[in-house]
């Protein structure tokens, strides 16, 4: 059996970073095998220069939309980007094939090891089967008219089976639901039926029309809809915030992420952190600055003990598909957050999230979670000048 050791300035394995110099061997194939000290790693040791951690997972991505790279408003708010990206679904079916191809390459480069990737078209069906990647499918559904439930749900059933045909299985694919103000109640309730056992993914309080539409019935939401053309008058509001009217919902879910968290309040935070343990927010800074010119509270979030995970969003939405350049957003934001809660946040807590634990995400034995090199010119391993590179 041919194996490889690894010793790096800093190694983090997927929850700590050790306070010794270790060595990290592998098998030729990236198996993890163990970790030991230096002193009985024999010869032929790979010495590297940084910081050696596991394959990053990026658990929100919309890969289908990288061809929109560059065309979006910056800072436009959500409804304007959200109408300018239904206005450019239709586009040529070679360049969305090519754009879908590079952006993977480049979450590869990035080293990116998992995706949890939301789907609303067949369009990656052809990259994924190359597996270059492990991806959790979100195959989405949004229709907020009544009337069209069981269209939009048996819509979204096919586009499964045609996910679950390529990749052989159901593993790692869910039927999950948009955004709370995208989601009629007919829908919702053919939608639970699936959530057993499954990860469950959900855009939540990315705006502040969001919260205003659920509590009155009224606002920029609903100027949104006229623009689209769809009929609102079934709904008059809750007279509550969107996630505590919601989150009941998810409850038959194995695991749940909530996306962007932009507008979440504190109250909001700590009631979503209770329903379940099995529970995560997903952080995307840099669409979140791109498209609202704001970030969630993540402090808050911390001091709450939450369960935190990493996405890139989209192109449409990023200037590019990269967990470190999240990492450097938050830190840079937040510099007080210390480096090994937000490598936990980019590894093991991704995994977890998208029921890839016994695969990857750190470095206990068995596992192929690869292994990527952080390095830095500056003082510290995540600012402004670090980057990073795949090994394994």
């Amino acid at each position: 059996m041919s194996y490889r050791k690894f010793q790096a300035d800093y190694l983090f394995d997927g929850y700590n970073l050790l306070n010794e110099e270790q060595v990290l061997i592998t098998k030729a194939d990236g198996t993890i095998e163990k970790i030991i000290h230096p002193g009985e790693a024999g010869e032929e040791v790979e010495k590297l220069k940084g910081l050696l951690s596991p394959g990053f997972v990026n658990c929100h991505c919309h890969l289908e939309l990288s061809h929109l790279k560059g065309r979006t408003p910056m800072k436009s708010g959500l409804v304007e980007f959200v109408l300018f990206v239904v206005s450019q679904r239709k586009n040529d079916p070679v360049e969305i094939m090519d754009c879908i191809k590079s952006a993977e390459e480049e979450m590869l480069a990035a080293g990116i090891i998992a995706v949890g990737d939301i789907c609303n078209t067949s369009d990656t069906l052809t990259q994924k089967s190359g597996k270059h990647l492990a991806y959790y499918n979100f195959i989405e559904l949004a229709g907020w008219l009544p009337d069209q439930a069981h269209k939009r749900f048996d819509s979204g059933r096919s586009l499964y089976d045609q996910f679950a045909k390529m990749a052989g299985s159901e593993d790692h694919l869910s039927l999950s639901p948009h955004a709370p103000y995208s989601v009629s109640n007919p829908l919702w309730k053919l939608l639970r039926t699936r959530f057993p056992q499954k990860t469950i993914t959900i855009h939540n309080q990315e705006s502040a029309a969001e919260d205003a539409y659920f509590i009155s019935g009224h606002g920029e939401l609903t100027e949104m809809y006229r623009k689209m053309e769809i009929e609102t008058k079934h709904f008059s509001g809750t007279g509550t915030r969107s996630l505590p009217y919601y989150l009941p919902l998810l409850g038959q879910a194995q695991n749940i992420i909530l996306v962007h968290n932009t507008y979440t309040s504190a109250g909001d935070l700590s009631m979503a952190n209770k329903f379940s343990r099995n529970l995560f927010f997903c952080l995307c800074p840099n669409a979140n600055l791109y498209i609202e010119n704001r970030l969630p509270d993540i402090p808050e979030m911390i001091r709450l003990n939450a369960n935190i995970v990493i996405g890139t969003d989209s192109l449409a939405s990023n200037l590019q598909l990269s967990v470190l350049e999240e990492m450097k957003t938050i830190k840079k934001y937040f510099p007080e957050i210390e480096l090994s809660r937000l490598l936990k946040w980019a590894t093991s807590n991704g995994a977890r999230a998208l029921q890839l634990e016994n695969e990857l995400g750190d470095f206990k034995k068995g596992k192929k979670p690869g292994l990527v090199m952080i390095e830095s010119g500056g003082k510290e391993l995540i600012d402004k000048d670090s980057r990073c590179r795949r090994i394994l």
